[in-house]
Order: C-alpha cells, then structure tokens, then sequence
C-alpha cells in the first residue's frame, strides 16, 4: 500500500463533501494515495515479492504473471512485462487483463485453467490499481470512491479437493458508458481538447452501478456456491470486492453470513479495483481468519461491465 493517507476531512478540504456524507453512502473513511513517482509497477512489484516469499516459490519458477490493472504504467510495454523484468522471473510468460474491478478474479481463472491443463505449474496474479492518477479531484461523486493499492498471489497445483472448486466469470457490454474513462485510447487520443474536458478522468454514474452491484453481487454468489456443489450454510468467509458497504451488505444477507464471516476493510482503502480482492484476502489470512478446510466465497464486479465470482476450498 501506498503510504499516503487520504481522509474524509482531507477530502473536505477539496470538494464540497463531508465525513458523514462519506461514510453514510459509501462506508469509507480514508484510502491511500501513490506519490508522483510511484507507478503501477511499483506497488506490484512489492506485492509480488510478499507473495513470492509466502508461497516459497522463487520468481525464477514462476511460469506466467497475469497483471489485472486499468492503470498500467502505460499502454505497452504490459506492465506485467515491466514486473517480470524487476522480479527477475526470466521464464515466465507476462500479459495484462483488463476487466476493470473484476480484474484479479479473471485473472486468477484464467491462471487456474493454465495450471489445470499441465501447461503452467506456479502462476503470479496481480491486481494493482493507482486510480488516484485517474481520479479528478475536483469531482466529488468520483473522489470519495478511490484508493491506490496492490494485491498478489502465487498459484499452483493442490491436492483433490481443495484449491477452486467453481467459477464463473460474466459481461454485459451494453453498460460500459456508466463507469469509463473515455479518454487517451483510440477512440479519444490525447489531445489538448481531451484535457480541457477531463476526458482523462474516471466517469461513472453511480446510481445505476450501484443497481448493477448489488443484483450481480446476490446472484454470482448463489451461482459459485451452488456450481460448487455446496451450501450457503457451507460458506466459512465471504471475501467481496470492496466498493460499497450496502453493496456487501445486500450480498451478506441474501447469503445469510453475520458480519463476522465478511471480509470488509473498504473503510481503510476505499475501492482499490483490481487490488481490492487480494488485498482483503491477504488482510483475512494474518488475520487468523482463514484456516485449512475453509471455504471462501470471492466475488466482485466492476466496468465493462463485468462480474466474477469463484468458491475455494483453502489448503494451507
């Protein structure tokens, strides 16, 4: 994480805001924020070495690294190749993936069914997002939402049983104009008319994500379990994308889950996107919230619009 703190109070300083506004819509109460200097890149590569040291695999073994990101240091070289590269991990094969909040979940199915099919054995997957280089803070529906972060984890082989044991991954493409960032790609270049319309920013309407959020986070969470072949009874710790605490909270109830078997720390990060997921996980694990035998629910949802969900039975 980023050492920059950002809060609420910070914040109503900037915009015509406040801390209950904040917190009474959204549940958050600070995030992080990279320095001019820090890039996507740098918090990856942080991440990947903890993960790296966790798993016991050496970079040198690491066969392919997926990087979820919608900020990447640029738009090629991948940043996954610009991590390879700093990792020293000569071997592997490196590419980005874009699917915006539901990122890292595409990214570790996708790294599943290379490892499933005896293509690769240890996988590196990484959600990073800097969106604060992407956030315009003089826009207060967007500002409050935002934090900078990185998550990673080390994939491999694992016995029968454990490890995932459902996904599914979804898009509707006709909603992709209710959460963009319409500018600096093909379709708008950079160009000085670009900047003078804040193209270059996030755009969202909040109202109708939120909608989307919680129908597709209720549903995507029944569809893993029961994929699963499992219950709702069987669930030992909801871990969701952290965008909302009344999107998680919908997903709570409908899963019949009390709050200590949800993973929330939204309050402390913001929406981190693609860092949101593993970073929440990596917080349950030093925890002692996750034990060999548990079953974890991860879901999430983001711009595309896109939806991932996946069910995994933990074995360390």
């Amino acid at each position: 994480m980023p050492e920059k703190v950002l809060t609420n109070a910070d914040l109503e300083k900037m915009v015509d805001t406040s801390d209950e506004w904040i917190i009474t819509r959204t549940g958050i109460r600070e995030r992080r924020v990279a320095d001019e200097h820090t890039a996507s890149s740098d918090l990856a590569y942080e991440a990947s070495l903890k993960a790296l040291e966790n798993s016991g695999v050496k970079a040198e073994d690491i066969d392919v690294i997926i990087v979820a990101t919608v900020t990447p240091d640029m738009s090629f070289p991948s940043t996954a190749c610009i991590l390879q590269e700093k990792l020293g991990a000569k071997k592997a094969a490196a590419f980005d993936l874009s699917a915006a909040c539901s990122g890292f979940l595409y990214g570790v199915t996708t790294a599943a069914q290379f490892i499933q099919n005896g293509l690769y054995k240890h996988a590196l997957i990484v959600g990073v997002e800097c969106l604060s280089k992407i956030t315009n803070w003089e826009d207060r529906n967007t500002c409050v939402l935002f934090g900078d972060g990185a998550g990673a984890v080390v994939m491999g082989p694992t016995e029968e049983g454990y490890g995932f044991l459902s996904y599914e991954l979804g898009a509707d493409g006709s909603g992709g104009p209710l959460l963009q960032q319409p500018g600096g790609g093909s379709r708008n270049p950079l160009s000085p008319t670009l900047l003078e319309n804040d193209m270059q920013y996030i755009k969202m309407s909040g109202g109708d994500v939120f909608k989307f959020a919680v129908r597709v986070m209720e549903q995507v969470s029944e569809s893993v379990i029961e994929k699963a072949g499992l219950k709702k009874e069987d669930v030992s710790l909801l871990v969701p994308h952290q965008a909302n605490l009344r999107i998680i909270d919908a997903a709570r109830k409908r899963l019949d889950l009390d709050t200590d078997r949800v993973v929330i720390n939204l309050d402390r990060y913001g929406n981190m996107s693609s860092a949101s997921i593993p970073v929440a996980l990596d917080e349950a694990i030093k925890e002692g919230r996750v034990k060999k035998g548990d079953v974890l629910v991860l879901v999430g949802f983001g711009g595309g619009l896109t939806w991932g969900g996946s069910v995994i039975r933990w074995n360390m």
